[in-house]
């Protein structure tokens, strides 16, 4: 069994915490951050979610970027438009076509907060990536952060109307960044790139969102460069009866240790639940499983996990190791960032005695 030690002062970052970037809008999550170890700092890129305030009842608010416009605009849907579904806060669903939607309730940026001690946080006052393209019209969503020597590797998913793609971004300071589009195209999110070469070539996990046949599970990519990926192959599926049963995408970076690559992934059940565990790859062969979580390290218990914007989710994107130390931050119930700690060693020993 895995110890959690929750943070006392979780949850860390809560939208109230955060003053909103545009005029007109609140915040209504701040979750899902990317994690960076930057000269003595914690850095959480942060998915920032604001919406407009509205008071009229009949209608619902979609704020989006303009591409051609080079802004942020607002679209609003009728509620009494039968070609409109409206049953998921979140989004604003097609009635014809139930898996697909016509706008987003919420538009998400990423925006940078600073700790010195990881438990106490200061928000930056602007965006450090905002929408930029006509892929990302609906906003940028869960970053990942990979460190390889001085640079730092950002990719996250670009919403628009085109579908969902990784879009990549490389920093060496956290205050430029260049731009290098989408390395996965829609529909695919939940990339994490490995922060080592291995066998002279760049590997990452990412997750097709496949809505014909096959299931929403995890596949392994190769790459030379980085920016252009091939030799696509599946790793990892959902399992009927077990805590990842419905769906599974990558977390954070994989942690190499001595046993082999580490990689916190969620899982959802069929109940929606959000649950983080545990999968061990081979160091020389990623493609190789070696072990994986019967049941989940880290689960929706305390309040903040379970109720919240979509409740009962906890969602990493970034960790940090400390010696035997896992610093996992991760989001609760898509609304706000928490952070605990776990012990690497006791993960590892369940994953001996779980090689399924």
């Amino acid at each position: 069994m895995v110890t959690v030690k929750r943070y006392q002062e979780n949850p860390l970052i809560r939208p109230e915490d955060v003053p909103p970037y545009h005029d007109g809008f609140e915040v209504i999550g701040t979750f899902n951050a990317g994690v960076a170890d930057y000269h003595g700092e914690i850095l959480l890129l942060l998915r920032v979610a604001e919406r407009p305030l509205s008071k009229e009842s009949s209608r619902v608010p979609s704020p989006y970027y303009d591409f051609d416009a080079r802004k942020t605009s607002v679209r609003y849907f009728n509620k009494r438009d039968p070609a409109y579904q409206f049953g998921d806060s979140r989004i604003v669903g097609l009635s014809a076509h139930p898996d697909q939607f016509a706008g987003l309730t919420s538009l998400s940026y990423l925006r940078l907060a600073r700790s010195r001690d990881g438990r106490h946080f200061t928000v930056d006052p602007k965006p450090f990536i905002y929408p930029a393209t006509r892929y990302e019209t609906f906003g940028i969503e869960d970053p990942r952060i990979t460190q390889i020597g001085d640079t730092y590797y950002i990719y996250f998913s670009a919403v628009s109307p085109l579908g969902i793609g990784i879009n990549l971004v490389t920093t060496k300071d956290f205050k430029t960044y260049a731009d290098h589009g989408l390395i996965f195209s829609p529909e695919d999110k939940d990339a994490v790139i490995f922060p080592k070469k291995i066998g002279g070539r760049y590997y990452a996990l990412h997750r097709p969102s496949l809505k014909s046949v096959g299931n929403p599970d995890i596949w392994l990519a190769e790459s030379d460069n980085l920016r252009y990926w091939g030799h696509h192959r599946h790793l990892l599926g959902v399992r009927k009866g077990f805590w990842d049963s419905a769906r599974i995408g990558s977390g954070a970076v994989p942690i190499r240790t001595a046993d082999g690559w580490l990689e916190i992934y969620h899982g959802m059940d069929a109940q929606n639940r959000y649950c983080l565990g545990a999968l061990l790859l081979d160091l020389k062969d990623p493609a190789k499983i070696l072990a994986r979580s019967a049941k989940p390290i880290l689960e929706p218990e305390a309040d903040y996990e379970k109720h919240g914007f979509f409740g009962a989710v906890v969602f990493t994107c970034g960790a940090l190791v400390h010696g035997s130390v896992l610093q996992l931050y991760y989001g609760v119930s898509d609304r706000a960032m928490a952070g605990a700690e776990l012990d690497l060693g006791q993960i590892l020993a369940g994953l001996k005695t779980e090689r399924i």
